[in-house]
């Protein structure tokens, strides 16, 4: 029997999804990916890193094909090249299949890229959105990206939008709505160090983790 398991986080932006995920990964020992994955699908597909960085977060669109590091023939046969470009629901196939591949491997921490939809039928999986007061956000967006308040603003507006029309369009589910995740949280509510001892013990409890 498979005794990996899979935790996948959706989060707002902001919110501390990526250092909870990451908290989360140490307490267990397992692999950690966000921006991780792209490295890891791009050393898996020999495909250039630079192909998945554009299309990381966005909807269905096309990327010129001259991007590419087309190292496996192989594997391209598998997925449609058209008049030189390489779709984006090629891509997130692509991408799919390492993000299964990685769990049937090892057990991971996957944050973002539809894993939760990637792996909905993968049988020991914990689901969960992080959220967080939009104050909160912000403030963390000005320090992270050196912005003031009103870019800040503008800045979550505009990738909140990306993050939502990704997830929307390849998961057919509603991102951020409660219905799509096993657990739903405001990391605002009890500060980022609780809100990881939180979870790990419902991922414990879940997963009926010793």
């Amino acid at each position: 029997m498979n005794e990996n398991f899979v935790i996948t986080i959706g989060r707002q932006i902001g919110s501390g999804g990526h250092q909870i995920g990451e908290k989360i990964a140490k307490y267990f020992n397992i692999s950690f990916y966000d921006k991780e994955l792209i490295q890891a699908v791009s050393q898996e597909t020999g495909l250039a890193k630079e192909l998945f960085d554009k299309m990381d977060e966005k909807k269905s669109h096309s990327i010129f094909s001259n991007f590419l590091g087309l190292h496996n023939s192989v594997m391209m046969d598998q997925f449609y090249l058209c008049d030189n470009y390489l779709s984006n629901e090629a891509l997130f196939k692509i991408q799919s299949e390492v993000i299964r591949k990685l769990a049937d491997q090892k057990s991971c921490v996957f944050v973002g890229r539809c894993a939760d939809y990637v792996l909905k039928d993968y049988p020991r999986i914990v689901t969960i959105f992080i959220t967080a007061d939009f104050e909160d956000r912000i403030k963390r967006i000005m320090e992270r990206e050196n912005l003031s308040t009103e870019k800040a603003k503008e800045y979550l507006k505009k990738m909140e939008k990306k993050r939502a029309d990704y997830y929307n369009y390849f998961s057919n589910k509603q991102w951020g709505v409660a219905a799509s995740y096993q657990l739903c949280i405001n990391s605002s509510a009890l500060g980022v160090e609780k809100t990881v001892a939180y979870l790990i013990d419902f991922i414990k409890q879940k997963l009926q983790l010793d």
